[in-house]
């Protein structure tokens, strides 16, 4: 790959969410650990040097508020996310579907959605020349909040499957 064609996909699992009665789980909201964790996601990216120029996230209310902490985090640096109904309760298949329309001026992209699709993703796109450790994470665990960092030298629309190279793999938590 060479680096001036490279394209940084970042899948992000949504902070804790609270359970509470009566709600609807599409307006579930962050719990408290929820509103700790998520701003250090975009802690963790700004000093990775891992900045989206482009944010897809599910409309449900823990992914945008999710968003909100990110975006945040990353200040001047944030681009205005795009609501994504399809990315709520999405398997991995119709995620890349909404992945493989984001326009190539986009360098890096970062979804923002739920478990399986995020973890199952992931695994799908990862090549075999991933880091391992990082990829025996994903395998294991998509605990809230964790974030999946992949390169690629494809489109967008070129994305299918075990063409991303995943290079991070990262659970930032509060202290």
């Amino acid at each position: 790959m060479s680096a001036h064609h490279i394209k940084r996909l970042v899948i992000m699992r949504h902070a804790k969410s609270d359970w509470p009665g009566g709600i609807a789980d599409h307006d579930r909201p962050l719990e408290e650990r929820g509103h700790r964790d998520a701003p250090q996601a975009g802690k963790w990216l700004l000093k990775h040097g891992v900045v989206p120029d482009f944010i897809l996230c599910s409309s449900a209310l823990r992914t945008r508020q999710t968003c909100t902490w990110v975006c945040s985090e990353l200040g001047d640096k944030a681009p205005t996310p795009k609501l994504e109904d399809g990315l709520y309760a999405a398997p991995a298949s119709r995620m890349l579907t909404v992945i493989n329309h984001v326009p190539d001026t986009v360098t890096t992209l970062m979804v923002i959605s739920h478990m399986p699709g995020v973890q199952d993703l992931a695994m799908h796109l990862a090549s075999r020349d991933s880091n391992h450790d990082a990829y025996m994470d994903v395998a294991s665990r998509y605990p809230t909040s964790a974030l999946t960092v992949l390169e690629t030298d494809k489109s967008w629309a070129e994305l299918d499957g075990q063409d991303a190279k995943l290079t991070h793999f990262k659970v930032p938590r509060a202290k």
